[in-house]
């Protein structure tokens, strides 16, 4: 994980955008806040299939995890600092500490905790910068199904939650803007991570 994790920060140094996203996040000063999704995700799908990074759409996954602030007026509060910074992206702020309810799973522990109940392996991960301007990786679930180009459910999306899942790849057509990726077969098991 350490050479993908390696090559997941040059990516994201290497794009003017979403060093700038990070800085406006990390000004914040949010307990265990990163962003994640799609946002990692698909700088590096861009870079796997050759193209100059876009600019990030969709939402801009921001997460955090504070157990003594969990009312949904607090995330609604950021989200609108960071469009008064950002105006032209889509933020999408929840505290961690309260999305396992929405979510039907156990309380979470951490940011980190949470990630690992996201829906596919390759989006289960997220990015901070540091103070010392150092991209901080989180990905419980592994970089490998990201680096190999893997569209692979998590435990609770292969099964009990895969209508969400199978919704989720129609309808984002990753499988159309990014042609080398591969969709796994989830009743063959599930992939070990490293």
């Amino acid at each position: 994980m350490i050479a993908h994790a390696a090559r997941l920060t040059a990516i994201l140094q290497a794009d003017s955008d979403r060093q700038r996203l990070l800085a406006h996040v990390r000004a914040l000063d949010l307990p265990d806040c990163w962003i994640g999704a799609g946002f990692a995700r698909d700088a590096v799908w861009d870079a796997l299939h050759n193209r100059p990074p876009t600019i990030p759409s969709g939402d801009i996954d921001v997460i955090w995890f504070n157990k003594s602030c969990i009312d949904k007026a607090a995330d609604d509060a950021i989200e609108t600092r960071l469009r008064t910074l950002e105006p032209t992206f889509a933020w999408s702020v929840k505290n961690q500490a309260r999305m396992h309810a929405r979510n039907n799973d156990p309380p979470y522990a951490s940011s980190i905790d949470a990630i690992r109940f996201w829906p596919e392996t390759a989006t289960a991960i997220a990015v901070r910068l540091q103070q010392n301007n150092q991209i901080e990786v989180a990905a419980p679930l592994g970089l490998d199904d990201l680096f190999h180009l893997i569209v692979r459910p998590t435990a609770r999306f292969a099964d009990e939650k895969r209508p969400v899942f199978q919704e989720r790849v129609r309808t984002k057509r990753w499988l159309e803007k990014w042609p080398s990726l591969k969709l796994a077969n989830p009743s063959k098991g599930r992939h070990s991570h490293k």
